[in-house]
């Protein structure tokens, strides 16, 4: 697990060397065992080691091909790079490491993009060839690393965090107001620009080429995508339960590879507690990792974000090394600052207690598994999806599902908010971006599993990139590898083929929840829908207590709702009730107090428009 970063003039001018050196330097948190560098005339490439495989000088990176021709930086894990191994080794070539990197080198190398659909694993990587004097970029299918990219008079940077790309002396920092819009609609950017104008993001699942022979333009190309439909009929249930644990196992004992202690994150939840469960019966003392809540200024309805007692039990039963945490108030006012700035292009949800999680665990382990992605692949948030009955267009589909995926605040109170910038973004239509991404989807919608299978592709496509975002920026930045044993190649497409009768009760009636319904209604709503990933609950029954089978789904978060009417009141009117912060250069102060204020008073849960209020107070203070 590193950071990669590299530079190309496409009109062939110099590389400015001692630039790019400090360019590299800046991601130097995310690989602190090694750093180097290659450049030739008119490209750089940079890299910065988290030694996890081969801790040997010999598997540093940029790693150049033995003939000199090819050079590669890649970030991640390829937990298939054995097989790969061996089959490139059947095919003539010889290896001199025993790392995944060369495995990947000699993998481009000999099939070109295709290997990309051969590793299993995440990665962000760049290959370059320095005799047709071309360069390729490449993410996985599902996005779990980063790749950012600019293009500017002729040349073409990228980088694993935005702050590389600040040291450009022809960088000036510029709000993006389209991406601000996404943001305030979805909490969150479902396209791949970045809040910093001129700075995007590679797609997951899609490669770049760029070919300074040719002089044209880069060209993106999507190699992978995610499709749910139901391709077959089984007998019951049953036969895709013994699947399921068949391809968890193989997946987790994947992830266990490496020269480094593994470790584990536990909540009191279903899918870090599968992940241990399994996990223990390779190794045993697992040390597993748990943040929990100092509740006694809480309302009894947020008592229950507080899960360190499930995740107790779990680690009882395991005999797992267990550690935890518990954050109060003062945390969210303590962190964010930080946590603002090691994220760049703020995501959905309050990210502090993942902050504090990773923090914990590295101080005992260099990787942790992590259970995101079992919720969007077997439908762990049943109140998302719509319950439509019969046939209906896709277009109606899109206006229903839309209204339930503005997070912060309605559509009239977004254009208010707005007012300062309305004339700009006017024409943008955040419509637009949310039906865009179905763009490489069927729009055929005949079945209640059609619904609900294309609101897991868009869950797929758009929560997860945020919650991986949020995992890589926040655990790199304490030198910690997360590994998330759900998103294998294999298990990926066997949960994406389920059945949605085996991941969801049908007799049950699903319905939106609206995120800003105060809490205690919320809460009360959440005890009802307790259904999803049926499938994951009926497999593990064995395994795990019945207070974690049983329990209602809920998101990892503190009871900020309570918090921030009382405890951090102060703070948040420090941070936002001051008319001459920079923020409402783009924002309406007084529609942003009314927001506010109606949380302080109890009519709404403005929890999440708030924290995302702080964060862009903190971005554009320190940005522009």
């Amino acid at each position: 697990m590193c950071g990669i970063s590299g530079q190309l003039n496409v009109d062939l001018r110099p590389v400015d060397l001692e630039q790019f050196k400090d360019m590299n330097g800046t991601l130097k948190h995310r690989g602190p065992d090694d750093t180097g560098i290659w450049h030739d005339a008119f490209i750089a490439m940079g890299h910065n080691r988290l030694s996890i495989i081969d801790l040997n000088h010999r598997s540093s990176q940029p790693m150049v091909s033995p003939d000199g021709r090819f050079v590669l930086v890649y970030n991640g894990e390829i937990y298939n790079y054995i097989e790969l191994k061996r089959e490139l080794q059947k095919l003539g070539y010889r290896f001199k490491t025993e790392s995944d990197t060369e495995v990947v080198l000699m993998a481009l190398i000999n099939w070109n993009e295709h290997a990309l659909q051969k590793f299993n694993g995440m990665f962000a990587l760049a290959f370059y060839d320095s005799r047709e004097k071309s360069l390729f970029l490449a993410r996985d299918r599902y996005g779990i690393k980063p790749l950012y990219y600019r293009m500017n008079n002729g040349t073409i940077t990228f980088a694993s965090e935005i702050k590389t790309f600040k040291k450009e002396k022809n960088f000036s920092s510029e709000l993006n107001l389209s991406a601000l819009v996404e943001y305030l609609t979805f909490q969150n950017i479902f396209s791949d620009i970045s809040l910093t104008k001129e700075i995007e993001l590679l797609p997951a699942g899609h490669f770049m080429k760029i070919n300074t022979r040719r002089s044209s333009q880069p060209k993106i190309t999507q190699y992978w995508d995610f499709d749910f439909h139901q391709t077959r009929k089984v007998d019951s249930e049953s036969e895709y339960m013994v699947e399921l644990v068949r391809l968890l196992e193989i997946s987790i004992n994947r992830c266990l590879v490496g020269d480094v202690e593994v470790g584990a994150f536990l909540s009191g939840g279903m899918d870090s507690g599968s992940i241990v469960a399994l996990a223990s019966k390779k190794l045993p003392g697992l040390k597993t990792f748990t943040i929990g809540f100092d509740t006694k200024d809480s309302s009894i309805n947020e008592i229950g974000y507080d899960e360190r007692a499930r995740a107790k039990l779990v680690a009882s039963l395991y005999g797992t090394e267990h550690f935890e945490a518990i954050l109060k108030s003062s945390s969210m006012e303590h962190d964010i600052d930080n946590v603002v700035r090691i994220l760049e292009d703020p995501r959905m949800g309050q990210s502090y207690p993942n902050y504090s999680a990773v923090k914990l665990a590295s101080t005992h382990v260099k990787v942790a598994l992590s259970g995101t992605g079992g919720d969007e692949l077997f439908g762990g948030y049943p109140w998302r999806y719509l319950n439509l009955n019969g046939k209906t267009s896709f277009e109606n589909y899109i206006n229903q599902y839309y209204q339930s995926w503005q997070r912060l605040i309605s559509e009239d109170e977004l254009k208010k908010l707005i007012q300062p910038i309305f004339n700009i973004v006017g024409d943008f239509s955040t419509k637009d971006t949310f039906r865009n991404v179905f763009q490489h989807h069927k729009d055929v919608l005949e079945t209640e599993e059609d619904f609900i299978n294309h609101s897991l592709y868009f869950e797929s496509k758009t929560f997860l990139q945020g919650l991986l975002a949020i995992e890589d920026r926040l655990s790199m930045s304490q030198g910690l590898e997360i590994r998330v044993p759900f998103l294998d190649n294999d298990l990926v497409e066997f949960a994406m083929h389920c059945p949605t009768e085996y991941k969801i009760n049908k007799n049950q009636r699903i319905e939106i929840i609206d995120e800003n319904l105060p809490t205690n209604k919320k809460f009360e709503y959440q005890k009802k829908t307790s259904e999803g990933k049926n499938i994951l609950r009926n497999t593990m029954n064995k395994l795990l207590p019945a207070e974690v089978i049983q329990a209602h789904k809920q998101g990892f978060s503190a009871p900020d709702s309570n918090w921030f009417r009382e405890a951090n009141r102060i703070f948040i009117q420090k941070r936002l009730y001051d008319k001459k912060n920079p923020l409402y250069e783009f924002l309406h102060f007084e529609t942003a107090m009314n927001l506010i204020e109606g949380h302080m008073r109890g009519n709404q849960n403005r929890r999440l428009l708030i924290w995302s209020l702080l964060n862009l107070d903190i971005w554009v203070k320190e940005n522009l």
